[in-house]
């Protein structure tokens, strides 16, 4: 039963949207974990997806698809690109969820980009992957 389950507070474990320049100099954004942590974790299920809650009650509200990743390992100190993201979504909240494990126990975590976080006002250096992007505890 899920009331068994002992979630852990999530440590070292980061979220981050960065933008890459590509070889024809356009702009290339992907969304990426990074473990932090000084051993690797596995069995990394992400859930994605955008949302608004729009407070006119036009019935205005916008979302996006869910998506699901798998990773089987992220090692200690590395990164995994999770999804390309496009800019037409950052004026969204960017929901990511993040579950994994270190040794036999899980965690579980999401990340919320608020809408309109993701600007270049708010960039910073990443490392890894040693990129620009928007950082997410």
């Amino acid at each position: 039963m899920k009331k068994d389950i002992i979630f852990h507070p999530v440590k070292g474990i980061q979220v981050a949207i960065v933008k890459n320049t590509t070889e024809l100099n356009q702009e290339d954004w992907s969304v990426i974990v990074i473990n932090r942590n000084d051993q690797p974790v596995t069995n990394v299920f992400v859930t994605s997806k955008g949302y608004s809650n729009s407070e006119s009650g036009d019935n205005s509200d916008q979302k996006t698809s869910t998506l699901r990743h798998f990773f089987a390992e992220i090692g200690a100190g590395e990164h995994m690109v999770v999804e390309p993201i496009i800019p037409d979504v950052f004026h969204l909240n960017n929901e990511f969820w993040v579950s994994y494990f270190i040794g036999k126990q899980i965690y579980d975590k999401k990340f919320i980009f608020v809408p309109d976080s993701i600007v270049e006002a708010n960039l910073l250096h990443i490392d890894p992957p040693g990129l620009p992007g928007v950082l997410h505890d």
